[in-house]
């Protein structure tokens, strides 16, 4: 071992450095909300009406996305099994912990507390989600320490866009494709950039797979098909909303898996299918209804949505990722710009059109509750009127449908330019040489910073082909 890659000091002074702190901020500022409050239950309470039970299935449903389906998913790779799945659990770890503290400031901060409950920790796993999407553009170039400086610096920047967009701008975004998968990808794309490594370019002896690393990231790719529904789904209004999304979600991945398969034995020279694309194409139909899920886009436009996604998602991996490689210093290492970022603006363009197209004749008079800033301002007759239809119906800013979707579009460029930014910056900062940066000899193996068991050595690299993969 390396003196310049051990962990021994670097990894224990980072991480108890940092519980010292999250302790201190945890005790001085984290109180429980109404719903984990004891205080405020008394025998006129309902415990059946505790938010628990209506937001705990997703937080489990989407704790099961991050810590198995991303987990497995990163393990793809034949002699780097170990730290794809370690370092996606150490990693998650921090991030939901940091997130709870860094979103619960802006979106969950009253009389000097942050109120905390399961809907803080749904939250901060979608943030922790965003973290992992990033980490799949440098898999296999990083150490643990520089990923926890990584999650350390990009959730305060994803928590401060989430909260300029949503509280400035009043977007529509119920399925994240631009919040979560589009700042994800263009944060991650920044970071690989500034971390460019030229001798990678042409691939790297222990960038292989093999047959039991393949059937472990798609046990992984299995997991995130199932539980998508419900990431799509978790913060969209209870109701009607929230089984468009469900279903919309299942439409769309079903789609996009059965032209994975098609496109895969299409594209392969011997006709065969190709693990890749199963692990990952498969996955892009959840990506792409993901801006326009909880609205009346109908089941076929859903459907469509997850030929386009997988398609686009699909040619990126072949053709895309390669060239900026070469072309632009980007190496993408699973693709996240095909899955993330193609997907997200196809996305977000299908949720701009829906968002056009809306009216009363095809929504109702819910149409205001979808979309709540095109409601009637506050004094308008007319909300009296729709209030009268939709008891609690909250005045909104009185947009048009053009005006919500000029909206649409600066969060789209103001996410991708506050993730491009910050993930430049990152870069530069992950370079420090005390962050035990590998070296690309001993990138993609987990020797370098595991104890292997004794049967690793006999694993061997026999063969050297590019595998670039899709998170």
């Amino acid at each position: 071992m390396n003196n310049s890659t051990s962990l021994r000091v670097r990894l224990p002074v980072l991480v108890l450095l940092m519980e010292v702190v999250f302790l201190g901020l945890f005790a001085g500022f984290v109180t429980y909300d109404d719903n984990a409050n004891a205080k405020f239950q008394n025998n006129e309470t309902n415990p059946m009406d505790n938010s628990l039970y209506r937001d705990y299935p997703f937080f489990a449903d989407v704790q099961v996305m991050i810590f198995v389906g991303f987990g497995c998913l990163l393990a793809f790779l034949r002699l780097y099994g170990f730290s794809g799945m370690v370092f996606n659990f150490l990693t998650a770890t921090f991030t939901i912990q940091w997130a709870i503290l860094m979103q619960g400031y802006f979106q969950f901060y009253s009389d000097g507390k942050i109120h905390l409950g399961v809907i803080n920790l749904l939250n901060a796993e979608f943030a922790c989600a965003v973290v992992l999407i990033s980490f799949g553009a440098v898999l296999g170039k990083t150490s643990p320490v520089q990923l926890l400086v990584m999650a350390l610096l990009e959730v305060p920047v994803f928590a401060v866009t989430e909260w300029a967009v949503l509280k400035y701008l009043k977007i529509n975004d119920a399925g994240g494709s631009i919040l979560i998968h589009l700042f994800a990808c263009y944060f991650g794309l920044g970071v690989t950039f500034v971390l460019y490594r030229p001798s990678l370019n042409d691939g790297h002896v222990k960038e292989i797979t093999s047959y039991q690393s393949d059937i472990l990231s798609l046990m992984g790719t299995l997991f995130l098909w199932v539980f998508w529904p419900s990431f799509n789904s978790a913060l969209t209004l209870k109701g009607d909303d929230q089984h468009r999304a469900v279903l919309h979600t299942f439409i769309g991945l079903s789609s996009s898996t059965m032209t994975a398969f098609a496109l895969s034995a299409v594209f392969n020279k011997r006709g065969k299918l190709t693990m890749a694309d199963i692990q990952n194409v498969t996955l892009a139909g959840g990506v792409t209804v993901g801006a326009s899920v909880d609205m009346m886009i109908s089941p076929a436009v859903a459907y469509a949505l997850g030929i386009m996604g997988c398609t686009a998602c699909f040619m990126g991996y072949r053709y895309l990722t390669p060239f900026l490689a070469r072309r632009f210093r980007i190496q993408d290492q699973c693709g996240i710009h095909n899955l993330h970022g193609l997907t997200g603006l196809i996305s977000c363009t299908a949720g701009i059109c829906a968002i056009l197209m809306a009216n009363e004749e095809t929504y109702g008079p819910s149409m205001y509750q979808i979309f709540a800033h095109r409601a009637p301002m506050e004094g308008d007759p007319k909300l009296l009127e729709l209030q009268q239809l939709i008891p609690g119906l909250r005045p909104g800013l009185g947009r048009t449908a053009k005006e919500q979707a000029v909206y649409q579009v600066a969060a789209i460029f103001s996410t991708i330019g506050a993730a491009a930014v910050g993930g430049v910056l990152t870069g530069f900062a992950l370079k420090l040489p005390c962050l035990a940066t590998p070296s690309d000899e001993f990138c993609f193996d987990d020797e370098l910073f595991f104890d292997v068991p004794s049967d690793f050595a006999s694993m061997g690299v026999h063969k050297a082909p590019p595998s670039i993969k899709d998170i």
